[in-house]
This record gives structure tokens, sequence and C-alpha cells, in this order.
């Protein structure tokens, strides 16, 4: 699909430069393909999302959508999903490293009266993310400027030069933008028909410097048996009162004690560091490295600090880097 992603012949670096700009003042498309695409369908389908996850399904009308997190029974983090409601079926993008095991854990909690079928849709459909300031006026040529301005997950299906596409609000990213679901099939034309109108195809590498700048978590690094959604910054994901759900008692605790002992932050680097790395700040060990990447911007980490030690530009050490804590549009601190 004209994807290119660390080939030795030195197109990515180009073609990273120019999509790079396009996030900023244009459009740039990325392809999530690799993303999970799973379907939970039948009449207890909202009532199961909403009992499993974070977020409140059952308010939830066809055409709406939400992020949300898939916690353990202690309130750990399995993934952070989007979650697209159809008129018979939910739709969920998920990690690509969460697909499999988020099919099995899903069946799992799936009981003998409950009427839920779960679907794996990610190898006959494709997804593919906009990104940028220009994107309202692209999808008005697209043919659906009607969703511009709409809430953030709201989809609905359009013909994009023959093609269906699911078009739905949001990029993924904290960067304005889109996310186009379509069938495997239709997937190259509609590739072709984006960048012919001069959007800017953008690697996996340059997503991940853009999620790592951003604060967006991704599981086996943000995402963790160690770690809970309020501590990874997803407050936009929690219902707070929605009622019972599975670790719904663990997160309800931890807010109503301030009970968040520690927080994911951006830290900027003076030189590269190893994920899993101590943090220091001084002689004390205030927190753990679990992301890094070299961007234009810079070396950037993510990290979780001890709320306690937290201070506006905290100095820290990580080996022989030195570092300072950088907020992330993607996470919020504050409780609600």
């Amino acid at each position: 699909m004209g994807m290119v992603d660390g080939g030795a012949n030195g197109v990515t670096a180009t073609n990273d430069t120019a999509a790079r700009e396009a996030v900023r003042s244009g459009v740039a498309v990325g392809d999530r393909s690799h993303w999970g695409r799973l379907q939970v369908s039948d009449a207890d389908r909202l009532r199961y999302l909403h009992n499993q996850t974070t977020n409140n399904f059952n308010s939830l009308q066809p055409g709406q959508g939400c992020d949300t997190v898939f916690v353990t029974s202690t309130g750990r983090t399995i993934d952070l999903v989007t979650a697209y409601v159809t008129d018979n079926a939910v739709l969920l993008l998920v990690s690509p490293n969460r697909r499999t095991y988020l099919m099995e854990w899903m069946d799992r909690f799936i009981f003998f009266a409950d009427k839920v079928a779960i679907k794996d849709l990610t190898d006959s459909t494709a997804t593919f993310s906009l990104l940028g300031t220009r994107s309202d006026a692209l999808l008005e040529k697209l043919g659906a400027g009607d969703m511009v301005g709409k809430p953030y997950a709201s989809h609905a299906i359009y013909s994009i030069n023959g093609i269906e596409a699911r078009v739905a609000v949001g990029s993924g990213l904290t960067t304005p933008g889109y996310t186009l679901l379509t069938s495997a099939t239709d997937a190259p034309a509609l590739w072709q028909v984006l960048t012919e109108m001069g959007v800017v195809p953008m690697s996996n590498t340059l997503w991940e410097q853009l999620r790592i700048e951003q604060g967006r978590p991704l599981p086996d690094h943000e995402l963790t048996e160690d770690f809970n959604p309020l501590e990874a910054g997803l407050w936009h994901t929690i219902s707070l009162s929605k009622g019972c759900y599975i670790g719904q008692e663990t997160i309800a605790r931890l807010h109503t004690y301030r009970g968040v002992k520690q927080q994911l932050w951006g830290v900027r680097l003076s030189a590269p560091a190893e994920t899993g790395s101590a943090i220091m700040a001084g002689d004390e060990k205030v927190g753990v490295l679990t992301s890094c990447t070299n961007t234009d911007q810079g070396i950037i980490g993510l990290a979780y600090i001890r709320t306690k030690a937290v201070a506006p530009d905290l100095k820290v050490q990580i080996g022989s880097s030195q570092g300072e804590l950088v907020s992330l549009p993607f996470v919020s601190h504050e409780y609600l």
C-alpha cells in the first residue's frame, strides 16, 4: 500500500520529514491495519462491554463511540481501546499486541446466559488514520464533511470514490484527524485516493514518535499489570458514576482516597536511555522509564514518576542521561 517502514533505501527518513510537516500544517495518513479490529455483537453487547471496561456503554447510541480501558479485577490495565457503536454491533480498535489476548480475555467472561458474540475482523478489514490541521478540509473534499465538528469517536459510513468506508472522528492521537475503516480488498484503492489528493504517507516509526511525544500509553510499555488507568492519566476513559464493573472497586478507592501514587509523564532527555531504567532525582529513585524515542524535537521518553516527587521542570537522571519532566497532551493528572 505504499507504506515504507524502516527500509534500507532511506525513503522512510525523507517521507517522515514530509509527513511530520504534513501533521503540523497539512494531512498525513498512517496505515493502522496491523491494529486489531474485534466485533462484539448480539443482544447483551453494550451491557457486556459496560461491565468489562472503564467507560459508560449503556448511554451510547449507534453512530457514537468512546475510548475505554480493559482492566483486570484489581484495576490494572490491559489495553486502551476505541469503541464504535453501530446498529447491531460494537467495533473495537485494539492495540496490535493485544488482539489475541483480548479475544481470549473477553471469551473468558462470557457466561452461559450472556447473549454476546465476538469475532476477529482484523484480516478482512483495514484502518487508516488521517492526522493534521487540514484534515477537516480534506473530509469536505471526500464528501464526508458532515462529520466535521462531531464529538470524538462519532462515525458513519460514506462512499468515497465508490469505496465504502466508515469515517470516525479522532486520529488515535491528540493531533486533529479522522480514522477510516474499510475492507481489506478496498484498502489499496482508498489509500490511492488519499495519496492522490496530496495526503502524505507516514511510517509506523513516525506514529511511534508522535505517540511518545503526546503520551498515548501502549501495552507492554505504559499499560501493564503494574499500572492502573488513573496512573496512566486515562481519566477521559473512566466513568466514575456508572456503577459496578470489573476492577471498579480498586479504581473508585484510588479516586476517593487520592491514592494515585505514580503518574505518567514525558521526560526530555540529553541522550537515549534503556526502557526499564530507574529514574533518579539526586540520590532518590523517583520512577521508571517505559518508552524512549529520538525525534526532530530531540530525545523524549515516557515514564511513571512518583506523585510526591513530581514538580514543575523536575530535573532527573537516567543512567548517564540528564532529563526533565514535560507534561503530555494525551494524559491528564487532575482529579475530576
